[in-house]
């Protein structure tokens, strides 16, 4: 398996990590403001990942190269950034909003980095 799909396997079971974990904390305190964090972590976090980890799993030749670990770089920081901070400004800190709208342009960069893997041809 490329060394890629592994960092995206690790990387989304550390996000599903901290999905669940917001989930029974806002189950524990039936306190659901940050219910937008939770899915967004579990759905860019862990569910995009996986299956970013998958595609390349399945095209090793798309895997090879820099642009590849380029785009696991600029998503991963993306959705970690988007996280955090979606998370403190769900939960009152007003100050988060440019940060989250920053996070959410680095995000869709690393989206469209993935679809430019995917519509070049691999190299033999």
């Amino acid at each position: 398996m490329p060394r890629i799909s592994e960092y995206y396997f690790r990387t989304a079971i550390l996000f599903l990590i901290v999905g669940i974990s917001i989930g029974i904390h806002m189950s524990i305190s039936q306190n659901h403001n940050v219910i937008g964090a939770h899915a967004h972590i579990n759905l860019l976090g862990w569910v995009t990942s996986a299956l970013f980890g998958g595609y390349y799993a399945l095209n090793p030749a798309k895997a090879a190269g820099r642009l590849p670990m380029l785009q696991y770089l600029v998503y991963t920081v993306g959705v970690a950034l988007m996280g955090v901070s979606l998370y403190l400004l769900l939960a009152g800190n007003t100050g988060m909003e440019p940060v989250v709208a920053v996070a959410s342009i680095i995000t869709f960069i690393g989206v469209l980095l993935f679809a430019w893997v995917v519509w070049t041809p691999a190299r033999p």
